[in-house]
């Protein structure tokens, strides 16, 4: 009797240990399945778009309100890309096409007072994902490659994907080069320029200074 009671505990051990085993193998295979879901959503999160939203003429106010104690950054936006090796005035008609009329011109800023070699030609303000502010802007006008970016510093992790969505959109289908017409001064030439983009040719015509009603 004894030596049945002593397999008996021995037996029940072995199978205590078995069943510990196999809970913690079950276990093991749900964290394991817990931890792929996981894995698999941020892989998605990662490589979703953002949603890129142009901030209109009469919204430049509730947008300077809202970001007002924003830290601006370039960090994170120049990565090496498509659009940095194209003519400026070109990405304006891309940008046209995909975004619409500039949030602000350099006629906007005169009428505020603001000198003309300070002025830029174009700003695009953008909103993406609904929390996150973007300024693209022009360099130097017609005379330059390439745009200006300008975002919030806190959200820098996420900006290589916004420039990359940005080159998507300014180089395919959505940014198949629309009209426009823009005027720019250039401080280094002294000079007022019509800028535009019509019947398919890009022009940059020396002007006298426009009147800006």
């Amino acid at each position: 009797m004894k030596f049945h009671r002593k397999r008996s505990l021995l037996f029940s051990q072995w199978m205590m240990t078995i069943n510990q085993y196999t809970g913690m193998k079950r276990l093991t295979v749900v964290l394991t399945g817990i931890l792929f879901l996981m894995m698999g959503h941020s892989a998605y999160g990662q490589f979703e778009e953002p949603d890129i939203v142009k901030v209109e003429y009469s919204e430049r106010q509730n947008f300077e309100d809202r970001f007002e104690d924003i830290k601006w950054t370039g960090q994170g936006l120049y990565n090496n890309s498509t659009i940095d090796r194209i003519p400026t005035i070109e990405l304006r008609s891309r940008l046209q096409a995909a975004f619409g009329d500039p949030t602000q011109t350099i006629k906007d800023l005169i009428n505020n007072n603001f000198r003309p070699g300070k002025a830029i030609q174009f700003e695009y303000w953008f909103i993406i994902d609904g929390e996150m502010p973007l300024m693209v802007l022009d360099l130097d006008g017609p005379f330059a490659n390439g745009l200006v970016y300008v975002g919030a510093s806190r959200y820098i992790d996420l900006m290589p994907q916004v420039k990359r969505t940005l080159n998507r959109m300014l180089m395919g289908d959505e940014g198949d080069p629309a009209e426009f017409s823009d005027y720019f001064y250039s401080p280094e030439r002294e000079q007022w320029y019509l800028v535009k983009y019509e019947d398919g040719e890009y022009s940059q015509d020396p002007i006298s200074r426009p009147t800006f009603n």
